[in-house]
């Protein structure tokens, strides 16, 4: 929920978000729902036994663990967070390439789509 909650802030409180989980019991809490309510985010589930519904984030883990994590994994928890969130949220989403954004990096597409819209 931390993480929601962070990323929440840091975008800007921005409207008209979605979040996408399965349903495992962490994302159908009352807590969870709740904070998605509160931020006026909309709840989307995958469908149960539907591994398609989840495959652009089951591909970002898949790059995180060929690309990016320890061969042996992290001795602490808190290393872990440390690690995966420097992944996310610098490299994967400013410096990683992607084949699908003519080989831009996440942000670097969101600016250039920003520009042209004129939305800065």
């Amino acid at each position: 929920m931390k993480a929601l909650s962070d990323a929440f802030e840091r975008r800007g409180r921005q409207s008209g978000l979605m979040f996408h989980s399965d349903q495992g019991s962490q994302y159908s809490s009352t807590a969870y729902r709740q904070l998605l309510w509160r931020c006026q985010i909309t709840k989307s589930m995958s469908h149960r036994e539907n591994c398609w519904d989840n495959a652009p984030l089951e591909k970002l883990f898949r790059s995180y663990k060929s690309e990016w994590m320890p061969r042996l994994g992290s001795r602490v928890n808190h290393e872990a967070k440390m690690d995966i969130g420097h992944y996310l949220t610098d490299y994967y989403n400013n410096r990683r390439p992607h084949s699908y954004n003519n080989s831009l990096s996440p942000a670097a597409a969101e600016n250039k789509l920003n520009l042209l819209s004129g939305n800065t």
